[in-house]
This record gives C-alpha cells, structure tokens and sequence, in this order.
C-alpha cells in the first residue's frame, strides 16, 4: 500500500484526493495546503490527516510517494524538495513556468535519479489510448494527420487566468502533449490567437486559439481550443493515416437517443466538468504511478515529456503574438 502526501487541496487536489481513495494500491496519509483550513477540510473527508506546512510531508515517516498540486510556479521546488527527499512524486502540469525553469531543475537534479511523473493524463483517457495503442500496432498506416478539439464549457476565474501562464501553457498544454504522443518531436509551431469572450477582454489572455504542429517529416497535428463551450466539455481526437483513420468522438452520461415529433436523435449533452469526462483516465494514471514506484523504474510521461510541451506552448505563445511560424 503506497502511502500518499498531497500537496495543494484545490481543485486539482480533489481530483486526486478521490482517485487516490478509490485506488486499492493507495492511501491517502496526509494533505497539506498553506490554508490550514482548507488543508483539514479535505484531509477529513478521505479521513487523512493534514498540515498547513507544506515542507513537512517530505520529512514524514507516513508518506512514501507525493501528488504535487500546488501552484505552477511551485512544482520545481516541490518535484527538487521530493528528489532530495527520496520520495517519487506525481506532479501536476506544466511542469514550470518556463523553460528556463526547467533547465535549473534538471541541474538540481543531477545524481538524484529521482521518479517523477508528469500529470498528462490524457494519454491514459480509454479511448485515447486505444487510438494510440491502434496506431502502434500500424492499423492506420503512417500517421499524417491530428485532430485536436478542446473546449471548456466555461472560462476559469480572471484572477486564475491571471496566474496560470495564459492558455497554452494551462489549457493547450495538455493537447500538446497528445500531439506529441502520437507525432513525436514538435519541429515547427504556429498559431492564432482569438480574443471573441467580452468577459475576457481585460484577462491579457486568448480565449480560444487554433494552432498547427508539424514534425521533421512533415505530419500535422491541428489543435482547435476555445475558453467556453455551450454544449459542454468538448475533447474529440482524430489521427488519420495512409491506411485509414481512428476517432474519438465525446464522451456522455448515457448513449440514449431520444426521436418524437419534435427531434430526432437527440442524446444527453456532453460532461460538463473535466472530472467526470477524465475520471477514468486520473485513475489510470494513478495507477502508471503506483506501478512505476512499486517497480523502481521512470514512468511515462516524465520531466523531459514536460519540458517539451512547455516549449510547444512558448512557441505557440510567440506565433500567437507575432503571426510567424516559430521552427523549434
């Protein structure tokens, strides 16, 4: 049973607070979050115990592995605090604010060898993996095309916005990760940038973008994002190749389709909350990392797989600004 330290009870926090509750290979030992308050409101719920001093879990004697959750700019200290503590660790993306970051990390870490994952979860999402697993196994031929949807129903918080390092570094950072997941190494980036939300106006960020990636042999992968979605939570995934192509459409509560006189083949609308629409993709990563720790080897995705979609989503940000293709 791998005992859990998480750090950060925010939202992110609870998607794995319940994930590490339901897994039977897990439990979670402590939370711990710089709102004492918020910290024991979660630990109490999955009956954990909690701490408003963040630097402790690395010390405790009933923490065997850490979920980092705590704000982007933090997760460099926390995966270094981690290593030097010998403790693996599951970190949130991205993995920093910049590359730069990144850079400095992989020099604090040298000699450490430590196990630290990356949160890309949808590379265990079901259906996505079954596409990437197809393609593996050659049923599409050679990949030349990607197709990306990635809708939220709603916009975060300006005031989240405001910290979170704009959309391509938050949001479209998990859509670069895919398209890396099934191209490769990114060798070019461009990109628009929209601003159509008048609740965004002021935000300083995109509300919705469209960004094309190719790699050194000329395949593509097209990401179309946008901030709000009316119909719900809208993540579709398409590759196609010299031999055909494989989809993932969206995913419902149900798969009723209702017809009267009034309409035809109507169906529920689309999860509404990432939680629900990933929930069985934030269990299969758990379980990647409890696989990982209890087998001592480096799991997938690692820092090196977050270093790459950080400098995606940079470039992405510069092609977004200045209307020229940036070559990486």
């Amino acid at each position: 049973m791998l005992r859990i330290g998480l750090i950060g009870a925010g939202r992110i926090g609870h998607v794995h607070a319940r994930s590490v509750t339901a897994n039977p290979g897990a439990t979670l030992s402590v939370v711990a979050d710089v709102i004492p308050e918020v910290a024991a409101a979660l630990a109490d719920r999955y009956g954990a115990r909690s701490s408003g001093d963040i630097d402790s879990i690395f010390t405790a004697d009933d923490v065997d592995a850490v979920i980092i959750c705590s704000p982007t700019p933090l997760h460099v200290p926390h995966i270094l605090a981690a290593a030097r503590a010998g403790k693996p660790a599951l970190s949130e993306k991205p993995v920093a604010m910049e590359t730069t970051a990144v850079d400095q990390l992989r020099t604090d870490l040298a000699g450490l060898d430590p196990i630290v994952m990356l949160g890309f979860n949808r590379r265990f999402d079901p259906s996505f993996h079954a596409i990437h697993t197809a393609v593996e196994a050659g049923e599409v031929g050679t990949v030349e095309q990607v197709t990306i949807i990635s809708r939220d129903p709603a916009a975060p918080p300006k005031e989240y916005i405001a910290v979170s390092g704009g959309i391509f570094k938050d949001m479209t950072i998990h859509d670069f990760d895919t398209a890396r997941y099934f191209l490769g190494d990114i060798a070019t980036v461009s990109a628009v940038g929209q601003n159509l939300d008048p609740g965004l106006a002021d935000s300083g960020d995109f509300d919705g973008a469209i960004i094309t990636l190719t790699n050194a042999r000329g395949a593509s992968a097209t990401i179309t994002n946008s901030r709000h979605c009316a119909s719900g939570y809208d993540q579709r995934l398409e590759v196609f190749g010299t031999q055909g192509s494989l989809l993932a459409e969206n995913l419902r509560p149900t798969t009723v389709r209702r017809s009267t006189a009034e309409y035809t083949e109507a169906q529920d609308p689309y999860y509404d909350f990432f939680l629900e629409r990933y929930e069985a993709a934030y269990a299969a990563e758990l379980n990647e990392f409890i696989s990982a720790v209890t087998q001592g080897r480096h799991p997938t995705p690692g820092i090196e797989d977050g270093a790459a979609a950080l400098r995606i989503a940079e470039a992405a940000g510069e092609a977004a600004r200045t209307g020229r293709t940036i070559a990486l």
